[in-house]
Protein backbone atom coordinates (compact mmCIF):
# COMPACT_ATOMS: atom_id res chain seq x y z
CA UNK A 1 0.00 0.00 0.00
CA UNK A 2 1.01 3.08 -0.94
CA UNK A 3 2.08 5.49 1.95
CA UNK A 4 0.13 8.74 2.82
CA UNK A 5 1.82 11.80 1.95
CA UNK A 6 1.54 14.70 4.50
CA UNK A 7 2.55 18.83 3.82
CA UNK A 8 5.10 19.37 5.81
CA UNK A 9 5.85 23.27 7.50
CA UNK A 10 8.66 25.16 9.16
CA UNK A 11 7.81 26.01 12.72
CA UNK A 12 6.39 29.95 11.45
CA UNK A 13 3.80 27.29 9.56
CA UNK A 14 5.10 28.12 5.91
CA UNK A 15 4.77 25.38 3.53
CA UNK A 16 7.65 23.84 2.57
CA UNK A 17 6.86 20.62 1.22
CA UNK A 18 5.45 17.07 1.91
CA UNK A 19 7.03 13.91 2.92
CA UNK A 20 5.33 10.73 4.28
CA UNK A 21 3.75 10.02 7.40
CA UNK A 22 6.17 7.87 8.53
CA UNK A 23 8.78 10.50 7.39
CA UNK A 24 7.41 13.28 9.27
CA UNK A 25 6.93 11.56 12.54
CA UNK A 26 10.66 10.02 12.18
CA UNK A 27 12.44 13.68 11.71
CA UNK A 28 10.09 15.63 13.57
CA UNK A 29 8.76 17.53 10.53
CA UNK A 30 5.58 19.69 11.13
CA UNK A 31 2.39 19.02 9.88
CA UNK A 32 -1.09 19.49 9.73
CA UNK A 33 -3.79 17.93 11.90
CA UNK A 34 -7.51 18.37 12.71
CA UNK A 35 -9.03 17.99 16.29
CA UNK A 36 -12.44 18.30 17.12
CA UNK A 37 -13.64 18.41 20.41
CA UNK A 38 -17.26 17.53 21.34
CA UNK A 39 -19.00 19.59 24.23
CA UNK A 40 -22.82 19.39 25.17
CA UNK A 41 -24.17 21.84 27.42
CA UNK A 42 -27.66 20.81 29.28
CA UNK A 43 -29.55 22.46 32.30
CA UNK A 44 -26.10 24.48 32.49
CA UNK A 45 -23.73 21.66 32.91
CA UNK A 46 -20.77 21.38 30.52
CA UNK A 47 -19.42 18.32 29.56
CA UNK A 48 -16.99 17.05 27.28
CA UNK A 49 -16.35 13.86 25.33
CA UNK A 50 -13.27 11.88 24.68
CA UNK A 51 -12.97 8.80 22.52
CA UNK A 52 -11.05 5.94 23.87
CA UNK A 53 -8.49 4.98 20.92
CA UNK A 54 -8.43 1.20 19.49
CA UNK A 55 -6.41 -1.31 21.05
CA UNK A 56 -5.88 -1.85 16.89
CA UNK A 57 -3.95 1.84 16.72
CA UNK A 58 -0.40 2.00 16.03
CA UNK A 59 -0.12 5.03 17.86
CA UNK A 60 -1.32 5.25 21.52
CA UNK A 61 -3.48 2.11 21.62
CA UNK A 62 -6.35 2.11 24.39
CA UNK A 63 -5.86 5.74 25.55
CA UNK A 64 -8.02 8.72 25.88
CA UNK A 65 -8.32 10.99 23.60
CA UNK A 66 -9.75 14.06 21.30
CA UNK A 67 -13.34 13.24 20.75
CA UNK A 68 -12.31 13.09 16.69
CA UNK A 69 -8.82 13.69 15.45
CA UNK A 70 -6.65 12.65 12.48
CA UNK A 71 -4.15 13.61 10.34
CA UNK A 72 -4.69 16.10 7.04
CA UNK A 73 -3.22 14.88 3.91
CA UNK A 74 -1.32 16.71 1.11
CA UNK A 75 -4.64 16.17 -0.98
CA UNK A 76 -7.19 17.90 1.69
CA UNK A 77 -8.20 21.35 2.94
CA UNK A 78 -9.15 21.59 6.87
CA UNK A 79 -12.83 20.89 5.80
CA UNK A 80 -11.77 17.95 4.67
CA UNK A 81 -11.15 16.86 8.21
CA UNK A 82 -14.74 16.91 9.40
CA UNK A 83 -14.37 13.00 7.53
CA UNK A 84 -12.78 12.37 10.96
CA UNK A 85 -15.81 13.02 12.62
CA UNK A 86 -18.20 10.94 10.61
CA UNK A 87 -15.37 7.96 10.35
CA UNK A 88 -14.72 7.56 14.22
CA UNK A 89 -18.31 8.57 15.64
CA UNK A 90 -20.40 8.18 13.04
CA UNK A 91 -22.09 11.63 13.35
CA UNK A 92 -22.72 13.68 10.07
CA UNK A 93 -21.02 17.47 10.08
CA UNK A 94 -20.84 20.29 8.24
CA UNK A 95 -18.34 23.09 8.90
CA UNK A 96 -21.29 25.39 9.41
CA UNK A 97 -21.92 22.73 12.59
CA UNK A 98 -18.29 23.38 13.88
CA UNK A 99 -16.45 26.46 15.75
CA UNK A 100 -12.82 27.12 15.06
CA UNK A 101 -10.82 27.58 17.96
CA UNK A 102 -7.85 28.34 15.94
CA UNK A 103 -4.44 26.85 15.31
CA UNK A 104 -2.53 25.44 18.25
CA UNK A 105 0.52 23.76 18.36
CA UNK A 106 0.40 20.69 19.72
CA UNK A 107 3.90 18.30 20.25
CA UNK A 108 4.33 14.97 21.18
CA UNK A 109 8.22 13.60 21.52
CA UNK A 110 8.09 9.55 22.45
CA UNK A 111 10.81 7.22 21.62
CA UNK A 112 9.15 6.06 19.01
CA UNK A 113 7.53 9.23 17.27
CA UNK A 114 8.19 12.91 17.30
CA UNK A 115 5.08 14.37 16.36
CA UNK A 116 5.06 17.57 15.79
CA UNK A 117 1.38 19.10 14.81
CA UNK A 118 -0.28 22.18 13.34
CA UNK A 119 -3.49 21.48 14.53
CA UNK A 120 -6.86 22.91 13.44
CA UNK A 121 -8.77 22.96 16.43
CA UNK A 122 -12.61 22.45 16.55
CA UNK A 123 -15.54 22.71 19.06
CA UNK A 124 -18.60 20.56 18.20
CA UNK A 125 -21.20 21.35 20.17
CA UNK A 126 -24.04 18.35 20.44
CA UNK A 127 -26.64 16.74 22.79
CA UNK A 128 -26.76 13.33 21.10
CA UNK A 129 -26.93 10.18 23.75
CA UNK A 130 -24.33 7.81 23.65
CA UNK A 131 -26.52 5.49 21.78
CA UNK A 132 -26.40 7.42 18.70
CA UNK A 133 -22.72 7.28 18.01
CA UNK A 134 -21.60 4.45 15.55
CA UNK A 135 -17.99 3.98 16.23
CA UNK A 136 -15.42 2.86 13.61
CA UNK A 137 -13.86 -0.03 16.07
CA UNK A 138 -10.49 0.19 14.13
CA UNK A 139 -10.15 3.15 15.28
CA UNK A 140 -12.23 4.01 18.48
CA UNK A 141 -13.27 1.44 20.90
CA UNK A 142 -15.23 3.72 23.39
CA UNK A 143 -17.06 6.88 24.15
CA UNK A 144 -16.78 8.94 27.65
CA UNK A 145 -17.62 11.83 28.80
CA UNK A 146 -16.65 14.14 31.62
CA UNK A 147 -17.46 17.35 33.54
CA UNK A 148 -16.18 20.23 31.46
CA UNK A 149 -14.94 22.57 34.76
CA UNK A 150 -12.82 18.75 36.00
CA UNK A 151 -10.78 18.41 33.01
CA UNK A 152 -10.18 22.28 33.23
CA UNK A 153 -9.04 22.25 36.82
CA UNK A 154 -6.72 18.00 35.21
CA UNK A 155 -5.22 20.52 32.04
CA UNK A 156 -4.00 23.06 34.93
CA UNK A 157 -2.54 20.78 37.15
CA UNK A 158 -4.96 20.77 39.91
CA UNK A 159 -6.50 17.63 40.17
CA UNK A 160 -4.49 14.19 39.51
CA UNK A 161 -7.86 12.46 38.01
CA UNK A 162 -10.98 13.66 36.32
CA UNK A 163 -14.34 11.21 36.28
CA UNK A 164 -15.78 9.97 33.41
CA UNK A 165 -18.48 7.72 32.16
CA UNK A 166 -19.79 6.02 28.64
CA UNK A 167 -19.06 2.66 27.05
CA UNK A 168 -16.27 0.53 25.49
CA UNK A 169 -16.62 -1.69 22.98
CA UNK A 170 -14.73 -4.84 23.61
CA UNK A 171 -12.80 -6.81 21.34
CA UNK A 172 -15.46 -9.62 21.50
CA UNK A 173 -18.18 -6.55 20.67
CA UNK A 174 -19.40 -6.66 23.60
CA UNK A 175 -21.01 -3.06 24.90
CA UNK A 176 -19.46 -1.86 28.59
CA UNK A 177 -20.58 0.60 30.56
CA UNK A 178 -17.43 2.47 32.29
CA UNK A 179 -17.36 5.20 35.35
CA UNK A 180 -14.15 5.38 36.93
CA UNK A 181 -11.84 7.77 37.84
CA UNK A 182 -8.53 8.49 35.32
CA UNK A 183 -5.22 10.06 35.68
CA UNK A 184 -2.59 11.89 33.14
CA UNK A 185 -1.07 8.39 32.40
CA UNK A 186 -4.26 7.18 30.49
CA UNK A 187 -4.11 10.47 28.27
CA UNK A 188 -2.46 10.50 25.20
CA UNK A 189 0.27 12.99 25.88
CA UNK A 190 -0.42 15.94 24.26
CA UNK A 191 1.35 19.18 25.07
CA UNK A 192 0.54 20.69 28.06
CA UNK A 193 0.52 23.86 26.53
CA UNK A 194 -1.83 22.86 23.97
CA UNK A 195 -4.36 21.71 26.44
CA UNK A 196 -4.31 24.95 28.85
CA UNK A 197 -5.08 26.62 25.26
CA UNK A 198 -8.00 24.67 24.06
CA UNK A 199 -9.80 24.40 27.71
CA UNK A 200 -9.29 28.16 28.22
CA UNK A 201 -10.61 28.82 24.55
CA UNK A 202 -13.70 26.36 25.23
CA UNK A 203 -14.26 27.84 28.63
CA UNK A 204 -14.70 31.58 27.00
CA UNK A 205 -17.07 30.10 24.46
CA UNK A 206 -19.08 28.28 27.33
CA UNK A 207 -18.79 31.95 29.31
CA UNK A 208 -19.93 33.97 26.22
CA UNK A 209 -23.34 31.53 25.78
CA UNK A 210 -24.37 32.39 29.31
Amino acid sequence: MKEELLKIFDESGNHIGEASRSEVHKKGLWHETFHCWLLSIIDDQASIYFQIRSHQKKDYPNLFDITAAGHLLSTETVQDGLREVKEELGIEVKMEDVIPLGIIKNSIILETIIDHELSHVFLLKSDKPFTDFNLQKEEVSGIVKADFNQFYQFAHGLRDTVEVDGFQITETEEKIPIQKSIDKDQFVSHESNYLLDVVELIKNHIHNEF
